[in-house]
């Protein structure tokens, strides 16, 4: 929901650094983002929650290097991107099964099911939705000129705010997983009525599919 209003503060912060980094290939930022992000759902799963915490802090900053420094030194790249999403998607996996893991409870893994089925829709939600949004500008470039997503609850910042509750807050586990998860649907929900309005329906209103 924030993304695009704080991205001014991110560039802000990691394009100095990345300055000094630039001798660095940018995939490596990728690999260390990887590394401490599953060290960090491993000491969660200890339930070493400062530790973890300061893992996962690493993850982020070095997953806002990599396409920073990417920048600079002009290496940015499809597979570049690629590879972000994909060690993203590992690591928050990972780091709430660590937590679930180390709690032991039921109803922590309970909730934990509920929010990574939501992960699970959601990118489905907006991924595909990229996808013809990229395949419509392609054929329709008057219509539709950018493959942004519309905003939604459930962003970059807030999966951060979340995360960081998840390990000052583990025995709030299974308010903050279902509230989250929630939050995951209505975002779901939001890029569904977006999709209506947008892609919907055909010029003589008859509704589209998937095969169309």
């Amino acid at each position: 929901m924030f993304d695009e209003q704080l991205r001014g503060v991110k560039d802000g912060v990691f394009d100095p650094l990345a300055q000094l980094l630039q001798s660095v290939s940018p995939w490596l930022f990728s690999a260390a983002g990887l590394l401490v992000g599953l060290l960090a759902a491993v000491v969660l799963w200890q339930q070493q929650y400062a530790l973890g915490f300061g893992l996962w802090f690493l993850n982020r900053v070095f997953d806002g290097l990599d396409g920073a420094v990417a920048r600079q030194c002009g290496k940015q790249s499809d597979f570049g991107g690629y590879l972000d999403i994909i060690v993203d998607f590992i690591v928050y996996a990972a780091i709430p099964v660590g937590l679930a893991v180390g709690r032991g409870e039921t109803a922590v893994y309970l909730a934990l099911i509920f929010l990574l089925s939501s992960f699970y829709v959601n990118g489905a939600s907006w991924m595909y939705l990229a996808a013809i949004l990229e395949k419509r500008k392609l054929a329709h470039s008057n219509r539709l000129t950018t493959i942004t997503m519309p905003t939604g609850l459930i962003g970059g910042v807030e999966t951060i705010i979340f995360y960081t509750a998840f390990m000052f807050f583990p025995s709030y586990l299974v308010w903050l997983f279902s509230a989250m998860g929630l939050l995951v649907l209505l975002t779901i929900g939001q890029r569904l009525v977006w999709a209506w309005g947008h892609l919907g329906t055909t010029d003589d209103g008859r509704l589209t599919t998937n095969n169309q």
